[in-house]
């Protein structure tokens, strides 16, 4: 167990001394990839994945039942 903390411990520490010592370009370059992560993963879910089954079932065995006969079809052809 010691061991395992110490490995996550010197992991943390590499990567916090490299980010610290960065350069002012590689800042940037990393400002752009978290941008582009949160439009990955928040404007797209939103706009183009949107929960389909919570607006058209109004309880959870309504939601599952729904799932359970499309996997059944899906299955079934």
């Amino acid at each position: 167990m010691n061991k395992a903390v110490s490995v996550i411990k010197s992991v943390v520490r590499f990567y916090t001394d490299g980010f610290q010592n960065m350069p002012g370009w590689g800042r940037k370059v990393w400002i752009v990839i978290l941008i582009k992560l949160f439009i990955i993963f928040v404007v797209l879910k939103i706009f183009f994945f949107p929960d389909i089954l919570k607006k058209g079932f109004r309880s959870d065995s309504e939601r599952s039942t729904y799932m359970r006969d499309q996997l059944i079809n899906i299955n079934s052809k």
